[in-house]
């Protein structure tokens, strides 16, 4: 039976915030986003969301007493760790990777519950694969299936006080772009990713570009690097569509947030949004 090569297509990015869950929600609220009621995974984390059109914001951490479920997750440093991929066939998945030898562990299944914006209670199920954690340097790269997508993508939930409406850039730094891309080259085919200007290389994910920049790019389009940035590859900053950058400066001074303001964007450096760095466009 042919194995089928995944097409790339962003579904949510992950953001470390180990014990700071009550830090990191207040902080990306005063950044202007709606977030989502706290969620407890049956696997022991806890999260908010920030849903947006065809993709989201997790904030991923863990309550009191619960620091010794998922390790794994709570040793990549704080801030962005996890690049997520949308697929409907989990299993399908880790057939691939298997056949690539780029798998991970075997496809797991939790949940959360959710109540929704109409009141009723309900369950967001979830079946993941996981590339091999070798290949992701300072945090993970692995595929969601969405068992239950209503109970994640609500029309409530996507309407911010920033007016954002989408992820549209996902930037891995690295002192060898090419290095840190080659995996991606490896999942998808090398055909997927597109050498560009800088030694950076780009692979179209859905609505969004996921790019592996030298720390050159990101200090120049992001202000700065991620505060405890060593060298290596590491992922470091987002870039936000925004249907009103006017939404985005309003919320940004109610919210006391520092930020750099070019023509076209608002950026909040990696120190002032939890280790990522933050672009604001339209």
């Amino acid at each position: 039976m042919a194995i089928s090569v995944p097409i790339p297509r962003l579904d949510h990015v992950v953001i470390n915030v180990a014990d700071q869950l009550d830090e990191a929600s207040a902080l990306f609220r005063r950044l202007g986003f709606q977030l989502t009621d706290r969620g407890h995974h049956s696997l022991g984390s806890s999260n908010h969301l920030a849903v947006f059109g065809d993709n989201y914001l997790e904030l991923l951490g863990f309550e009191p007493g619960r620091a010794s479920l998922r390790q794994d997750v709570w040793q990549s440093p704080i801030g962005l760790s996890g690049l997520v991929w949308k697929t409907e066939d989990a299993d399908a998945v880790w057939r691939y990777l298997e056949s690539q030898d780029i798998d991970g562990v075997l496809p797991a299944s939790f949940f959360r519950p959710v109540q929704l914006p109409d009141g009723n209670e309900d369950q967001a199920r979830f079946r993941t694969v996981q590339l091999r954690p070798a290949l992701v340097p300072n945090g993970r790269s692995f595929f969601c299936q969405h068992e239950t997508p209503h109970a994640v993508w609500q029309d409530a939930w996507r309407q911010h006080p920033n007016g954002v409406t989408d992820i549209v850039e996902f930037v891995v730094v690295a002192q060898d772009p090419a290095a840190a891309a080659q995996p991606y080259s490896r999942l998808f085919g090398a055909n997927a990713l597109t050498a560009c200007q800088q030694g950076a290389f780009v692979l179209k994910a859905g609505v969004a570009t996921v790019r592996f920049a030298a720390a050159g790019y990101v200090t120049q389009r992001f202000a700065g690097l991620p505060p405890d940035y060593n060298g290596s590859a590491r992922m470091a900053a987002l870039s936000l569509r925004s249907v009103d950058l006017r939404k985005v400066k309003a919320s940004l001074l109610l919210g006391d947030i520092p930020f750099h303001e070019e023509e076209s964007a608002l950026i909040v450096s990696a120190e002032h949004a939890f280790g990522v760095a933050l672009r604001f466009q339209q």
